[in-house]
């Protein structure tokens, strides 16, 4: 599998790279979070809503399960971030209920926190970030792998200013 990997040695660390990572989302883009708890996803989700100048206070939907954020894209266009958090959601009758395929059709980026919750309803091309503890109490380990239409991981888009 082709993944790129960082370290960070802090949360404003994790929320500097989100922010050089936006850089590659697209409109329509999905970007699956994975991680267990305190794993640095939140962080990277308000350097995203940082890079597209959304909303100024990202919160986690935990219990709201989806927020919107309005921002915008390189060019100056409204775009919408849709951060969905499916912590609280089990099972996948819950999921089809939430309605997130309209959300993945929107022309916005979707981040989903927890994304693994979801199994196969998880659309096949989107971004993975797996977010993990590192040695140390502040450090995090973020891998990025991209998969295609038919889930196949493959070599991620890179610019010159995406290293962190």
């Amino acid at each position: 599998m082709n993944r790129e990997r960082w370290v960070t040695h802090s949360p404003e660390e994790t929320i500097a790279l989100g922010s050089v990572i936006a850089r590659r989302f697209r409109r329509g883009e999905v970007v699956a979070l994975i991680g267990e708890l305190g794993s640095g996803k939140m962080q990277f989700v308000k350097g995203v809503a940082e890079a597209f100048h959304a909303h100024p206070h990202v919160s986690s939907p935990t219990f709201v399960i989806m927020n919107r954020y309005d921002g915008n894209d390189a060019e100056g266009r409204e775009i919408f971030l849709f951060h969905v958090d499916l912590y609280r959601i089990e099972g996948t009758d819950a999921l089809l209920d939430l309605g997130l395929e309209e959300v993945f059709d929107a022309d916005g980026i979707t981040l989903i926190e927890w994304a693994d919750r979801m199994g196969a309803l998880l659309p096949p091309r989107r971004m993975e970030i797996v977010c993990s503890h590192g040695s140390t109490e502040q450090e995090r380990i973020l891998e990025l792998s991209v998969h295609d239409a038919e889930g196949v991981s493959r070599p991620a888009p890179a610019r010159k200013a995406d290293r962190a």
